[in-house]
């Protein structure tokens, strides 16, 4: 696991600034403390932090064919690199180490730019390829490892593992993308490919950039989808055991080591399903970490203990304390852009926790898109059928009006909190599925912004990205189409940044070993009645592991990694958020509704409503604000937040 970071010189092959590059490459560091290069020649020059994980001896970066016209930069891990080196040796190419970084530089001889198609695993990386002046850069499927990339005036484009390492560039264009602030506050993240910054991007899983000397467009293509090709035929006793099998092989690859390894244990179906797989494959116990917390409403930690003891892993754990919020600060650095969701703390806590005894932990991310494991899923499969059996002219207006009737009532039974549902109805499948995801939803964005900023905004709404997505979705099937918006956006926007940037925070390598690409599309082609069968999500998981795991584990109420929000806001972090809601810095961007901001606040303390959740978004926008875009401006330039136009 390492952070990469290149400059080229799209104009030509003028001479690359190596301390500027060096010091690029240093914002990286906690990605790989082990060892640091750099290489530049004209026009080029590219630069790698290293955690060493494989080949320890002989492994380092960047790395080259054999007459040295091709370079390669690497952060991931090929886990078929055995086979395709065969295969390569075979077709007449010298290997010098026994790393897998060295048959993406082969492979992009033999097969040019489809070797990328051939890798099995977790990458981001960048080759320069100097007799054919190119320069190409790509992304795995599920966009596990992550890439950003901007193109300044002057020509040069950049791109490196993390967000951190272009703003430190001093000809960086800050300026933030109004576009970006509207989805960030549906979201709660920036979905790919956009960042907060107007002129940088994310390169979107599954996909390739290609660049030349002289063009200063780059080229994207897309290089894989998720399938969802049924399969025809098969039993549900079938799919239980090829299940059982391929999640074994998937975890049997990602033991692949020369390091310590573990797991992370939460006691939900997923980690202890990837445990259990662990314990039967490995010769060692299973080194296991988990988190509890003081407050039983957000404590699982018994449940991983009851997976610890029946396979006699090596597990330790530590409590989170109530009062751990002072995380805040140092997760906005961090995320190098706003990013709300709150599970972050304990994420960031266990993986300090893991990297005590292990470099690498094996995580169970991935099962609830896969499977269909989400609680939300059952709602909307439930608002299909009403949308099924009444017309959308007839929809509108009768749920609109029951929405805008009906009582808002956080603190009453959910039999009486139909307003959500009545709100979703009155839309269509995508614009009701991301009513249902959003943190702050439509109305309450219009409200918080200010006039000026939602004229900026000229009618742009977040919901945009999910219709963009369901334009490309393989399949109309609505529980697969929901499942497939959410591996394009919460997947990876979300879950898998949070625990890349918690994880490499740490110099920890974590894998995913239910996102391996060749489980994903076998698990999208099952019968949808086999994900969600009545209300029971992850249905066919959950029986194929009855034979390894207790009910207890398989068949209880979903739980999530959150901490409590709502009672942190009206008691310790009550005064803190009063502060940042009504202070300067919000204030002087322009972009907030003063007295929504205050109403906001009110009403949360009041406990007539619970708006923990827009609240922790506002909270950690005006620390991305104060810790990363007020700190990175050059000394000559004034900290007033008044600079910082919003395009």
């Amino acid at each position: 696991m390492c952070g990469i970071v290149g400059l080229f010189d799209t104009r030509g092959k003028g001479e690359i600034d190596r301390e500027l590059l060096g010091r690029l490459n240093q914002v990286q560091t906690h990605r790989g403390p082990d060892e640091g290069e750099l290489y530049t020649e004209p026009g080029i020059g590219f630069g790698h932090r290293r955690l060493s994980i494989m080949d320890v001896s002989s492994g380092q970066q960047p790395l080259f064919n054999e007459d040295g016209s091709v370079v390669v930069i690497f952060n991931g891990e090929i886990y078929n690199f055995h086979e395709l080196a065969e295969e390569l040796v075979a077709a007449g190419h010298t290997f010098r180490t026994h790393c897998d970084t060295e048959v993406i530089v082969h492979g992009w001889e033999e097969w040019g730019e489809q070797c990328v198609e051939r890798f099995r695993g977790m990458f981001a990386f960048a080759i320069w390829d100097r007799n054919r002046d190119i320069l190409f850069l790509a992304r795995d499927r599920l966009g596990i490892k992550p890439l950003y990339y901007t193109l300044l005036d002057d020509g040069t484009f950049i791109f490196a593992s993390e967000l951190k390492a272009l703003v430190a560039h001093p000809d960086f264009d800050r300026q933030m993308d109004s576009h970006a602030i509207e989805e960030y506050f549906a979201y709660g993240y920036i979905p790919e490919p956009k960042t907060i910054f107007r002129r940088a991007f994310k390169l979107s899983p599954a996909h390739s950039l290609k660049l030349q000397t002289g063009q200063n467009i780059p080229r994207v293509r897309c290089y894989w989808d998720v399938p969802f090709a049924p399969h025809g035929s098969i039993s549900m006793q079938e799919a239980q055991e090829e299940l059982i099998g391929r999640l074994r092989e998937s975890v049997k690859i990602h033991l692949m080591t020369e390091v310590p390894l573990g797991a992370f244990l939460s006691g939900g179906v997923d980690s202890s399903a990837v445990v259990a797989m662990m314990a039967n494959l490995m010769d060692e116990p299973v080194n296991t970490c988990s988190i509890s917390f003081g407050d039983p409403a957000f404590n699982e930690s018994q449940y991983a203990q009851a997976v610890a003891n029946r396979y006699h892993t090596r597990h330790n754990v530590n409590q989170v304390d109530a009062d751990d919020f002072d995380l805040i600060d140092k997760l906005s650095t961090l995320y190098d852009e706003p990013f709300a969701d709150s599970s972050a703390m304990p994420t960031y806590r266990v993986c300090q926790l893991a990297r005590q005894r292990v470099t690498v932990a094996l995580s169970g991310d991935g099962g609830d898109e896969n499977l269909a494991g989400y609680r939300r899923y059952r709602w909307h499969m439930y608002e299909e059928r009403m949308r099924a059996m009444l017309p959308l002219g007839i929809r509108k207006p009768l749920f609109g009006l029951l929405g805008t009737l009906y009582p808002k009532a956080d603190w009453a039974p959910k039999v009486f909190r139909a307003k959500s549902t009545f709100e979703a109805l009155a839309r269509d499948s995508v614009e009701g599925y991301f009513h249902s995801v959003s943190i702050v939803r439509d109305e309450m964005r219009r409200r918080l912004f200010s006039a000026s900023f939602n004229r900026d905004l000229q009618g742009y709404n977040a919901a945009e990205v999910l219709r963009m997505h369901a334009g490309k979705c393989p399949t109309d099937d609505p529980l697969s189409r929901v499942q497939y918006l959410d591996m394009k956006t919460y997947l990876v926007g979300d879950i898998l940044t949070k625990v890349d940037r918690a994880s490499m925070a740490h110099s920890l390598e974590v894998r995913v070993p239910l996102l391996d690409h060749k489980l994903v599309e076998w698990i999208s082609g099952l019968p949808v009645s086999y994900k969600l069968h009545g209300h029971e999500g992850k249905y066919v998981f959950k029986k194929a592991l009855e034979p390894y795991l207790p009910d207890e584990i398989l068949y209880r109420s979903k739980m999530g990694f959150s901490v409590p929000l709502s009672s942190w806001f009206r008691g310790p972090l009550r005064q803190r958020l009063h502060d940042a809601l009504m202070g300067p810095v919000l204030a002087d961007t322009g972009i907030f509704n003063r007295s929504s901001l205050q109403e906001l606040f009110d009403q949360h303390q009041s406990g007539r409503r619970d708006h923990s959740a827009p609240l922790w978004t506002l909270l950690m926008f005006e620390a991305f604000l104060r810790n990363v875009l007020h700190a990175q401006q050059p000394v000559a330039v004034s900290n007033d937040l008044k600079n910082f136009r919003v395009a």
